[in-house]
């Protein structure tokens, strides 16, 4: 059952996906089921979206974001910092250029209509982050020796939201237990707020405050058992899409 009240039509809810290219054959794309599910299930209708090997990114990602009531950015392999003047860590597994190209043009188009929610999440929250300004953090091991292993392999760990946060549409997000697989992080927000950290103060989530709903969390939503961590957010980004558009199908 849907948690987001529904009039005329679901909102389109793009999930950005992975790109792949093996050999000298054509690209191919993938997105896990799980964030088309949570979606579904949170009242939105899941439509995969993704770069274009040879394509005009910008081109592509305002075509796309045409058609879209919201967006999810999800997670991936790890950005490829060259394209920001930086060395990449050896530890560093990158995304492909096509999906790197495509997301950070997505996030472009994005800028230029503020009223679109967006959810990113694990390396969607770290594409946020970067085009806003914030550090990368490209090995916990490195920066977090003790506690980094806590934040992979999908094992759960506690966040703590910062004081007196409040999320666009006027909700605070909950302290809570949420899943995590990642080994970089944001250093710090750039120009987005920081809404919560790790018990070792690993930042969890950003956002705009200046925007209806624009939200980044570090951990995996869709693979998340807490109700306001997990499915919750999908059910926000939802009833954010709903508000944009007035409740008109």
């Amino acid at each position: 059952m849907s948690d987001a009240p529904q009039t005329g039509r679901r909102p389109w809810i793009g999930i950005t996906a992975d790109v792949r290219q093996e050999g000298g054959g054509a690209a191919r794309v993938s997105v896990s089921g799980a964030y088309a599910e949570a979606v579904w299930r949170a009242g939105g209708a899941p439509v995969v979206v993704h770069g274009l090997p040879g394509a005009d990114p910008d081109a592509v990602a305002a075509g796309v974001l045409d058609g879209l009531d919201g967006v999810v950015l999800t997670g991936g392999a790890d950005p490829d910092m060259r394209a920001f003047g930086l060395a990449n860590h050896p530890a560093a597994e990158l995304v492909h250029p096509a999906r790197q190209a495509f997301d950070f043009a997505l996030l472009r188009a994005l800028g230029q209509k503020p009223g679109v929610p967006v959810l990113g999440v694990c390396l969607g929250m770290q594409q946020m982050g970067i085009l806003r300004g914030a550090g990368l953090l490209q090995h916990l091991p490195d920066e977090f020796p003790a506690t980094a292993a806590e934040h992979t392999g999908d094992r759960q760990h506690a966040v703590v939201p910062t004081d007196g946060a409040r999320l666009g549409d006027g909700a605070t997000l909950p302290a809570g237990v949420v899943t995590s697989w990642h080994h970089q992080a944001l250093g710090d927000g750039g120009s987005l707020r920081v809404l919560a950290r790790a018990h070792d103060g690993v930042i969890e989530a950003v956002d705009d405050p200046g925007r209806p709903f624009y939200l980044g969390v570090q951990w995996h939503p869709e693979r998340t058992r807490d109700r306001a961590l997990g499915d919750g957010l999908f059910a926000r980004l939802v009833g954010a899409c709903l508000a944009a558009r007035g409740g008109r199908a």
